[in-house]
């Protein structure tokens, strides 16, 4: 008697929790909103860009500062290979510790110092400090070495949830801002922080912040034309398949809606369906390129991207970042090996990630991971 008492109490814990569970599902949007984005003014174009004019150096030096575990892959590679190929500043990777960063979801490199080896060659700081998004968001070392950096008069930039990070020092009290959708709610706790809508790109009085992961890419063309001018924005805009940067965005278009649940309800169900997918490092490999393709594979919930050497030696990128290899292999299953786009401009290498997620998985998983990257399609 005791065991069927238990069977029917178990099983009417399953109905409710099944019954609260299609509710939830039921109440969530059936699909974002559609619609142009509302125009940015000339004036607000130029006030952005005056805002975020070098500080200090007029060949400015920018720092991009990491946590050696689960730094975000592309919040962490894209403005670094962005701005390194417009060559009109000095850009460095940092870590808070010594050793390899491990970023996330993919991808290990190796940074070129620690924050205290860059503050031994330069006191007076950077002029900018990029600040991806970091797990977990209130690491001390960072904290500390960006209020600090702040303090000596560098424009901080937040890049996605990097904006969760850069609210943990205090730097955006009083001020607007933004962040990835998916974290609004979280930025929207900090009551002494006004959250504007409708930007990708928000400046307010030294801190910027932006929104998605995508976002880094209108951000560093902005921060290139600020530095040097339209006319070299243009020139790394066209190299990397970008037409257009400026701060508009539809905040509305981008929230966690019924297929975005259901897509990662049942592509986590389908473990058995996990697939670990190989792309080659090769010299010289445009880390732009590579961070999206990583990025986008890693993140269906289906699949999870894995580097591939030779040898187990960092492969010096396009601009000189080391990465490391997952694996030591001199090839990958061709079964398991997305389709080659890595020496595509980086927006065409993620449309064509994006489509062959589309080929491989269906239209849904494709949409799900254009939303998490905050990318329009």
């Amino acid at each position: 008697m005791i065991w069927r008492i238990l069977a029917w109490s178990a099983l009417g814990g399953l109905a409710a929790l099944a019954a609260i569970g299609g509710t939830w599902l039921l109440l969530l949007p059936g699909a974002p909103a559609r619609g142009a984005a509302p125009a940015i003014s000339s004036e607000e174009s130029e006030a952005t860009l005056a805002a975020l004019k070098p500080p200090k150096r007029r060949r400015p030096l920018i720092a991009i500062i990491g946590i050696n575990d689960k730094s975000e892959t592309t919040d962490y590679l894209m403005p670094y290979g962005i701005l390194a190929r417009a060559d009109v500043a000095d850009v460095v990777t940092l870590a808070t510790q010594p050793g390899p960063v491990t970023l996330y979801p993919a991808l290990k490199v190796q940074p070129h110092a620690t924050i205290a080896a860059f503050d031994a060659a330069h006191p007076d700081g950077a002029d900018y400090v990029i600040v991806p998004a970091m797990t977990p968001e209130d690491d001390a070392a960072a904290l500390q070495w960006i209020r600090s950096q702040a303090g000596k008069g560098a424009t901080v930039i937040a890049v996605c949830v990097g904006a969760m990070v850069v609210a943990n020092t205090g730097l955006l009290d009083g001020k607007r801002a933004t962040t990835h959708w998916y974290s609004v709610g979280d930025l929207k706790k900090h009551s002494a922080i006004r959250y504007a809508a409708d930007r990708r790109l928000v400046v307010d009085r030294g801190v910027a912040t932006t929104t998605g992961i995508t976002a880094s890419m209108p951000m560093a063309l902005t921060l290139i034309e600020a530095i040097a001018g339209r006319a070299r924005a243009e020139a790394v805009a066209s190299e990397i398949g970008l037409a257009a940067w400026d701060a508009r965005h539809r905040s509305d278009a981008f929230q966690f809606t019924r297929p975005f649940a259901l897509t990662a309800i049942a592509n986590t169900l389908a473990f058995w369906r996990r697939e670990q997918l190989g792309i080659a490092l090769t010299p010289g490999i445009d880390e732009v390129s590579l961070a999206l393709i990583a990025d986008a594979w890693s993140r269906t919930y289906r699949s999870r991207a894995l580097t591939f050497a030779a040898a187990e030696q960092a492969q010096t990128s396009r601009s000189g970042l080391g990465i490391l290899p997952d694996r030591i292999a001199a090839d990958w299953p061709a079964a398991q090996t997305p389709p080659a786009a890595t020496g595509l401009p980086p927006v065409q290498a993620l449309d064509h990630a994006l489509r062959a997620i589309d080929a491989r998985y269906g239209p849904r998983t494709a949409d799900f991971v254009a939303m998490q990257l905050e990318y329009p399609r």
